[in-house]
């Protein structure tokens, strides 16, 4: 009549519990699925039409980036970054940690086993003998997954694999993105160092030109002073170019994982890049992107974490089995086997709201990985339009700089002949120079403005995943 007794009391707080607990879970077994308040419609802006968008199916964002940046000597630098970057290898070192997590949650809904013998000697006076007793027990311990915990436990495991090799891609794919911008720097310095010398031969020559109508009385020596001054001008800006060289090559070596050193490379001039990216944007950044994807595999964590912590108001039951060998503290010798086996059911009662608490907790931070998925959701469709308006803009300038620059020549041929025939100034002269090195400092600046933008366009869309 007891035992009767305890036995109705154990269900009637077990279904007492299960009541109290279903205002908290509406499932304790379902699988994750992507919620349906997440905005991914229209998050892309198209560069010149406010009205519309531009949906695709992610054409350039899936090219293999040897197919995207063609040039030998920059793909042999990315070549090197990807073997020698130490966080791409600590990336990598993250997935193996995963995976040795995932196939630890795997194992867990197996039984424990441990064997654990003892011995012991007792001897009492110097006329008894000597009593030994051993024991040599294997033990077995099974927690029965009733409620779905063991199984939450590792679909949060698996998330966070998938989450760590996307981690994994996103180190990939920004690190082979910031080789070639790096790269692409140092050929817009070594253009810009072209046209620098350039007018530095110029400047000189107009200087000398100056000088020689100086002595021949028809110019002054305030003339020859500003010519000798934007020659100057122009030697500080060269220095300034070789700066900013060295400290590119420094970077991009650093990322190479090597020693600073100087940085084999093409002219700006041979360079080809894709320039068609209307398939290229869209929706589909919710699957290119490895970051976006990392973010929703955070919220699967979260969504197995509440799992989890629902589960945690079920009774749980484990099951132990112990079988080995044993003399029966020297009562029986030799030792026989024994075998026994062991159930509990543990009810949580009270536990100083500790079970509310984590419930709690394991759903805000569900709520704040839901936000987090959402604008990186965002910021992916922000960085596409902000790629592909600043590649529009960089191309529109490159055609007008083109045409100013035909013009500019032309200008400081002509204002040099009317200078030599006293039919100018010698401000004009300078004046004219210094707007053609202006004008083609600007428009190599433009071309690697375009450069950028469609390696920046790339990042965005996911690509140098391949």
């Amino acid at each position: 009549m007891k035992k009767n007794s305890i036995i109705i009391a154990l269900a009637v707080l077990t279904l007492s519990s299960c009541g109290s607990v279903k205002k908290w879970s509406d499932s304790l077994y379902g699988k994750y699925e992507r919620p349906d308040s997440i905005v991914t419609e229209g998050i892309v802006r198209d560069p010149v039409n406010d009205n519309a968008t531009l949906e695709g199916n992610g054409d350039f964002g899936n090219l293999p980036w040897k197919e995207v940046f063609t040039d030998p000597q920059l793909q042999a630098l990315i070549e090197k970054a990807l073997n020698n970057n130490n966080n791409l290898l600590n990336a990598v070192l993250n997935v193996d940690m995963a995976e040795a997590q995932l196939k630890s949650a795997k194992l867990s809904f197996l039984p424990t086993v441990a064997i654990s013998p003892q011995g012991t000697l007792t001897h009492f006076g110097t006329h008894s003998e000597t009593s030994k007793a051993y024991t040599l027990p294997v033990v077995a311990s099974w927690n029965v997954d009733l409620w779905g915990n063991i199984k939450a436990q590792k679909r949060a495991a698996q998330a966070a694999l998938l989450q760590s090799q996307d981690y994994q891609t996103a180190v990939k794919t920004q690190l082979i993105c910031n080789v070639a911008n790096l790269y692409y720097t140092l050929l817009s310095l070594d253009r810009q160092m072209e046209i620098v010398e350039n007018m530095q031969d110029l400047t000189k020559d107009t200087w000398n030109m100056m000088k020689l109508q100086m002595e021949y009385g028809s110019a002054r020596a305030t003339s020859v002073q500003s010519a000798e001054a934007a020659y100057y001008s122009v030697l500080t800006q060269s220095n300034t170019l070789k700066q900013s060289i060295r400290e590119t090559e420094n970077s991009l070596s650093l990322l190479i994982g090597e020693p600073a050193q100087a940085i084999a490379r093409g002219k700006l001039d041979n360079q080809t890049l894709p320039t068609n990216f209307s398939g290229g944007v869209g929706a589909s950044i919710l699957s290119n992107r490895p970051d976006v994807h990392a973010n929703e595999m955070a919220l699967a964590s979260c969504f197995y974490g509440i799992e989890s912590a629902r589960s945690r108001f079920y009774p749980s039951l484990t099951i132990t089995g112990t079988g080995g060998w044993s003399n029966s503290n020297g009562l029986v010798n030799p030792g026989k086997l024994l075998l026994s086996a062991v159930g509990s059911l543990v009810q949580p009662i009270f536990q100083q709201g500790k079970l509310k608490a984590g419930l709690r907790v394991a759903k805000d931070q569900y709520q704040q990985a839901l936000n987090t998925w959402q604008q990186s959701v965002l910021a992916a469709g922000s960085e596409v339009s902000n790629a592909l308006v600043a590649y529009n803009t960089a191309d529109a300038n490159d055609k007008l700089e083109r045409k100013q620059i035909e013009v500019l020549k032309k200008n400081v041929e002509q204002t040099q002949m009317l200078y030599k025939q006293s039919s100018s100034t010698y401000l004009e002269v300078i004046t004219a120079e210094q707007n053609l090195l202006n004008a083609q400092i600007s428009q190599v600046q433009d071309q690697f403005a375009k450069m950028q933008s469609v390696v920046n366009l790339y990042y965005a869309l996911g690509g140098g995943r391949n």
